[in-house]
């Protein structure tokens, strides 16, 4: 998936209010950019990082700027959370996740179980139709694994219910983790940070929920679907 318009580089000043961060354009200019991340971002939005936004010129939005990356170390992190969507849609369309290739139909934004929507509904000649919900992981605390999720999220949970009830209703029901970060390899649940989503994973799992996880490449100009990871 590459970015509408080139990025553009800056310096944090501060993340507030979840939605909002001030930074630092290359002029010494100093703006604010949208956030579209409602997680913790721990380690994330330190002041001073370098960052990567991306302009619009959309007189019907109130910020010419939204905050797409961040550089942690030598690596490269992805913060719009409303972009691992965007990702997974176009390696399914391409049939690049092997999981799924065979499923000939991708319906985005379905309404199932209790007032939900799952990211992408999967039908097939022959095969049980797969729901499939995207998690975006990009918190990092130790040995390169990427964990989630970085804050309490009961709605990670009722997910994670929900796709086991589509398992017994006969259905397949799949929970992918994006890792959006170029610098892990590997991924574990944070149950420190939420016990009750752990054991959502644990019972989900036990009731036939399928797993798997996805490195993505990133760069200024595009992010894309890589390589399995292990879950440990």
């Amino acid at each position: 998936m590459e970015f509408a318009k080139p990025l553009v580089r800056a310096t944090l000043i501060k993340r507030y209010k979840r939605f909002l961060a001030d930074v630092t354009l290359p002029d010494g200019q100093q703006v604010t950019a949208h956030c579209a991340n409602p997680g913790a971002m721990t380690g994330l939005n330190v002041a001073g990082m370098t960052v990567w936004l991306e302009p619009n010129d959309d007189p019907k939005r109130k910020l010419r700027y939204s905050w797409k990356l961040v550089e942690v170390g030598t690596g490269l992190v992805g913060i719009d959370t409303a972009m691992p969507n965007k990702i997974v849609a176009e390696a399914l369309a391409l049939g690049n996740i092997l999981e799924f290739a065979s499923y000939a139909t991708i319906r985005p934004e379905v309404k199932y179980g209790e007032n939900s929507r799952i990211d992408f509904l999967l039908t097939g000649d022959g095969l049980p139709d797969c729901y499939l919900e995207v998690k975006c992981a990009n918190l990092s605390r130790q040995n390169a694994l990427v964990e989630f999720p970085d804050t309490v999220t009961k709605r990670g949970a009722k997910h994670l219910a929900e796709l086991a009830n589509m398992v017994g209703q006969g259905h397949r029901a799949v929970m992918l983790y994006l890792v959006f970060r170029d610098d892990c390899t590997g991924f574990q649940l944070a149950a420190d940070i939420d016990p009750a989503y752990a054991a959502a994973f644990a019972d989900a799992t036990k009731n036939g929920v399928e797993t798997c996880c996805y490195a993505t490449d990133i760069s200024t100009s595009a992010v894309t679907l890589a390589q399995p990871l292990p879950m440990i």
